[in-house]
């Protein structure tokens, strides 16, 4: 681990200020610290090599609030297990709940915290490697995992930069319900949604979101459920605790009259980002809710998929995936013939 100055914030003032205090010209200038438990993990790897480190803990951002119109706002400090369990999640939003809890371990959610699972880095073997070549890590070095390991990484929105996965299980559940981003920085506040929050790798993989250097992301906040819709997030992986996903699902979904008249799916495991799929979505809308249905959503889901030698199987995983979340997110009552 290189050496570099531990600074601490008292207010979300003071990390800004901090932040953009920092010298321009170094490479890594400064990283916030929340739960360390991506950040430190790098560090010890020289994967990140930041000059400066500013502790963000003592803010104010540890705390679920129910807003006025009946949505959430979740401080970018509460602890991913805080979160999962919290009661108003656990009601309103239980696909969240079911992504936080399937993601980690209990010791790694006790100190993981929202900001920082929003934030949080791929596993590519490569990238975490700083002896082989990674675009992501060290832009113009080439992509080890294109003729390597891959079994595991991307088959939507690739680039023949970069096909690393984004790991989180959160952030795929929060693009499923559409979640929105606040962040502080130098030139003020601003709030983006979670689908223009992501950046595709294309010939910049080094760049992940759509941040400017030293914003800070203060909370996400959800809008009020969608009545009467089902949800569920399911991860289908190698082994059946603390493993990544292979592939994932986040579904809502509403029947009403008979048809579909509510999709959100989001999927993980498969993209460069948490995976929005509209062309799911836009099958699934006003169709009846059955087995047939579903499966040419999934089919929409892959239609742009391009795939490497290990990960093909990837298409067909996630189909599978998706069409099993819609079946347990819609009850038996409201299914179809």
């Amino acid at each position: 681990m290189h050496t570099f100055q531990m600074l601490r914030a008292r207010t979300p003032d003071d990390a800004v200020r901090l932040a953009a205090a920092s010298p321009e010209t170094l490479p890594h200038p400064v990283r916030f610290l929340a739960g360390g438990t991506t950040l430190v993990d790098l560090m010890k790897l020289d994967v990140e090599q930041p000059q400066q480190v500013i502790d963000i803990n003592r803010l104010p951002f540890d705390q679920v609030e129910q807003t006025a119109d009946g949505g959430l706002n979740i401080g970018a400090l509460v602890r991913n297990s805080d979160l999962a369990n919290h009661p108003l999640v656990m009601q309103r939003y239980p696909v969240l709940s079911q992504a936080l809890l399937s993601g980690a371990s209990a010791q790694l959610r006790n100190m993981a915290t929202t900001g920082g699972n929003l934030l949080q880095r791929t596993r590519c073997v490569y990238f975490r490697d700083t002896a082989t070549a990674c675009n992501k890590r060290q832009p113009g070095s080439g992509c080890a995992a294109m003729d390597g390991f891959h079994r595991n990484l991307a088959i939507l929105g690739i680039s023949d930069q970069c096909i690393a996965t984004n790991p989180s299980d959160m952030n795929v559940a929060l693009t499923a319900l559409e979640a929105t981003i606040h962040v502080q920085g130098a030139g003020g506040a601003r709030m983006i949604p979670i689908n223009d929050f992501y950046l595709l790798p294309g010939a910049t993989p080094q760049r992940e979101t759509v941040l400017a250097p030293g914003e800070l992301v203060t909370h996400v906040s959800l809008t009020a459920p969608v009545a009467n819709a089902g949800s569920t997030y399911l991860k289908l992986r190698d082994r059946a605790s603390y493993e990544f996903a292979l592939s994932s699902a986040a579904v809502l979904i509403g029947v009403s009259g008979g048809r579909i008249s509510h999709a959100r799916v989001a999927l993980g495991g498969v993209g460069t980002r948490p995976w929005r799929s509209p062309e799911a979505e836009a099958v699934l809308q006003g169709a009846a809710p059955n087995l047939d249905t579903f499966a040419h959503a999934a089919a929409a889901s892959v239609r742009d998929a391009r795939t490497h030698r290990d990960n093909a199987f990837k298409v067909d995983l996630i189909q599978r995936c998706l069409v099993q979340a819609l079946k347990v997110a819609v009850s038996p009552a409201q299914r179809s013939a």
